[in-house]
């Protein structure tokens, strides 16, 4: 287990956030959009070793969507930022 500092709340057990999947992913037109276009929005995702941008939702505290920059072999958390924010860079 690691923690997590929500924005709101402060440093908490990752057991009270439920994760949300990459972040920073822009829906496609609905009326514009293939079929293809859709499928690649809802099926595929990066599926990265090392530095990865995640959603993440205080479930059992504030109930709030924020979200993080976290290694996810090592799960060290360089950043985290409300969903409004600039996302940071990411550097090697």
């Amino acid at each position: 287990m690691f923690e997590i500092k929500c924005p709101w709340c402060g440093a908490r057990d990752e057991s009270e956030f439920t994760y949300g999947g990459e972040s920073h992913i822009a829906r496609p037109d609905p009326a514009a959009s293939s079929d293809e276009v859709w499928a690649e929005y809802l099926y595929y995702r990066t599926n990265t070793k090392g530095w990865f941008r995640e959603r993440w939702r205080h479930t059992f505290g504030c109930g709030q969507w924020f979200n993080v920059l976290r290694h996810t072999a090592t799960h060290e958390i360089k950043a985290v930022y409300k969903m409004t924010d600039r996302a940071p860079e990411i550097e090697p």
